[in-house]
């Protein structure tokens, strides 16, 4: 019989993600689904252009990616530093302190969760077309919402090598349909004249830029997701920068490139008017005017299986969230549990599951606008969580620098993350001072504060937090932001812990 003094101790294999099961192109496809392509040039492109009004989309896009890559800089050279599933936690942790580190936990679990949940909202939207081609009508959207959600977790309780391998073929389709759909746009310009009136800084910093922006880094969200499955790729080192790099160059290329052809296939005069009016459906219009109806069924499927992707990813990072967390006790030790025979973050999986149904359940029981007030309004503000996220990295990565810097040039571990964080703070006042503008409602609808708000109250009760497991619980408190080795500093309390976390 075992000694009962171990009955309560952590497995290193129980709380150990699966490791070596995802070589760089797995990686990119989970960063690159989160992204949503087909999602973000239908939905979130039109929406900049027909509701904030602003033109010079393509610019912003190209913008905040030089923004992102400066940030990857340092964050790719910390990744070599730090292997962790809680990314963000584990940095912050490491760069701003352990009370930090939780409250940067709580958001990102707060937002990731936003983007999860609020594509549910959306996947009704994306099926009507499809089903009414084939049944010749649609189910509530409520339905179609509760089908992807068993489908999402499902595929989160197996391999994530498995996860991996649907979202390639889901991905790589979405991918080439987007840029036929571009060829077509580009091929076909209004008035016959290619303008690059898109790319002209006047037609981006007007009235709106902030909330433009914040768009605009909302379709990047997700690149940042490399890092999370660190622990889980063959070789993390060479894996978790190529994946990072690579990401955001592909994905500014295909959305500046989308968006410009859209208003070339429509008429810059005229993009703004056009998609108020058409919303998704100006994509779908065009590729029927260019390419034919063919062409608009598989782009109407693609849709689908776009935000599908996206939520299968989404699903992912936030679970591994949540079991960095239980297994460092900082959530419920439930949470850091991985199944035997899987390797997936087995609880944290299916709590996250249990929250995507309770959301879509209250909204339909209360008829509420899934598009508006889930998809829109939820995964906005998710997006915006995110980016507060990335610039408070960025300043931890200062900090851990600072103090270890080690062989990382001046550029790696100063410069880079100074200039990215002070673009990204000037993106978050930007986007505060045009909240009501990203959100579509009325300047003094007290939704313009509340949901910006949200992420400071949860970051104060995650430092409270914090605080009171350093009182109460110390060796947990001890094991913040060590990943990994937090089970074995469970096994060995006596061991020392990483000199890198002192506060």
């Amino acid at each position: 019989m075992r000694p009962t003094s171990t009955v309560d101790r952590p497995s290193n294999v129980s709380e150990s993600l699966a490791r070596g099961r995802l070589g760089i192109p797995s990686v990119i496809f989970f960063v690159l689904s989160a992204a949503a392509p087909l999602t973000v040039v239908a939905g979130v492109v039109t929406t900049g252009y027909g509701v904030i009004g602003v033109t010079g989309i393509p610019l912003a896009f190209l913008l905040v990616a030089a923004v992102l890559a400066l940030f990857s800089v340092g964050y790719v050279a910390m990744s070599r530093r730090v292997e962790n599933a809680g990314a963000f936690y584990a940095y912050v942790s490491r760069g701003l302190g352990r009370p930090a580190g939780v409250a940067a936990a709580w958001v990102a679990l707060t937002a990731y969760n936003a983007l999860q949940v609020g594509l549910y909202g959306t996947i009704g939207v994306a099926a009507e077309p499809v089903l009414d081609r084939i049944f010749g009508g649609h189910p509530h959207w409520s339905i179609v919402a509760l089908v992807a959600w068993a489908l999402v977790g499902v595929l989160g309780l197996l391999r994530v090598d498995i996860n991996g391998r649907v979202l390639a073929a889901l991905l790589v389709a979405e991918i080439v349909v987007v840029l036929i759909f571009d060829l077509g746009q580009l091929g076909n310009p209004a008035g016959g004249e290619v303008s690059f009136a898109g790319f002209a800084p006047d037609n981006l910093f007007v009235p709106g830029v902030g909330a433009v922006l914040v768009l605009a880094v909302l379709g990047f969200v997700g690149f940042e997701s490399a890092v999370v499955f660190s622990e889980e790729s063959k070789d993390p080192k060479r894996t978790v920068p190529l994946a990072t790099y690579l990401s955001v160059v592909i994905v500014a290329a295909l959305y500046a490139l989308s968006s410009w052809t859209m208003a070339v296939a429509v008429g810059p005069d005229q993009i703004v008017s056009e998609a108020g009016e058409q919303s998704v459906g100006l994509i779908f219009n065009l590729a029927a005017a260019h390419l034919g109806d063919t062409a608009v069924t598989i782009g109407q499927v693609l849709f689908l299986t776009s935000v599908l992707a996206a939520m299968i990813s989404f699903h992912n990072t936030t679970a591994r969230y949540a079991f960095a967390l239980g297994r460092e006790r900082v959530l419920p030790a439930v949470f850091g549990r991985t199944s035997p025979r899987s390797g997936a973050p087995q609880a944290a999986s299916v709590a996250q599951s249990v929250f995507g149904l309770l959301v879509i359940l209250l909204y339909a029981v209360n008829g509420w606008d899934p598009v508006v007030k889930l998809f829109f309004w939820v995964g906005t503000t998710g997006g915006f969580g995110v980016l507060l996220l990335i610039a408070t990295t960025s300043v931890a990565v200062i900090a851990y620098f600072a103090r270890s810097g080690g062989d990382e040039t001046l550029w790696r571990r100063v410069i880079a993350p100074v200039l990215a964080t002070l673009a990204l703070f000037v993106i978050i006042w930007l986007a505060v001072s045009n909240f009501a503008n990203l959100l579509g409602v009325a300047p003094d609808s007290p939704l313009r504060w509340i949901a910006p708000a949200v992420f400071p109250v949860v970051a104060a009760l995650g430092i409270n937090w914090a605080l009171v497991l350093r009182r109460r619980r110390p060796d947990t408190y001890a094991r913040i932001g060590l990943g990994a080795a937090s089970a074995a500093a469970a096994v060995k309390p006596e061991a020392p812990a990483n000199t890198e976390v002192t506060r």
